[in-house]
């Protein structure tokens, strides 16, 4: 697959190896082509899409196929600006892409341009906000503010420091001088 990704796409494909798995990236203008051209490569398992909050300027959406037959995995990635998060839905070449969709639409508040149903499917009616987005601000964290720290020193309370209980069932006189 790698050969005819490169003889198809030429310089518009980026592919890298990991872990005997390849991944292909791709400007979203082809997006759909290469996952069209995957299915009819015998990349015809679609398992999953999301995105990945990719600071400060894009969100990833990220695809993974698989060849039934040969158990090759594809995995394939787009970048999307955080000022226009829009894709064409994979919808049209693979069914399986649907919900998918409409959890990175809910979650991330990337659109997906001629889905077919592109409405909410986890959060309650009326919820405002991208979730997973790592500019959202969760609630409780506005309510408390987060005891840990970031690095050693940063929290109001000095110094981290070990913990100075035993753990349960051990004689509190066990292992000291004295």
């Amino acid at each position: 697959m790698r050969d005819a990704l490169v003889e198809r796409y030429g310089q518009r494909v980026r592919l890298s190896e990991s872990f005997g798995e390849t991944t292909a990236d791709v400007d979203p203008g082809d997006w759909l082509d290469l996952l069209a051209f995957a299915r009819a490569g015998g990349y015809a398992f679609f398992d999953w899409l999301t995105a990945v909050d990719d600071p400060p300027e894009a969100f990833q959406v990220v695809a993974h196929l698989l060849d039934p037959v040969s158990h090759r995995r594809l995995l394939t990635r787009t970048r999307v600006p955080y000022t226009d998060p829009r894709l064409p839905s994979a919808v049209g070449v693979f069914r399986g892409a649907d919900w998918h969709e409409r959890e990175t639409f809910e979650m991330f508040g990337v659109v997906f341009d001629g889905h077919p149903n592109l409405v909410p499917l986890l959060l309650p009616e009326g919820f405002e906000g991208h979730p997973l987005r790592k500019d959202f601000v969760l609630a409780s964290r506005v309510a408390k503010a987060w005891p840990g720290a970031k690095e050693p020193g940063e929290s109001d309370h000095g110094s981290p420091s070990r913990r100075k209980t035993l753990p349960p069932g051990v004689p509190t006189d066990w292992g000291r001088d004295g």
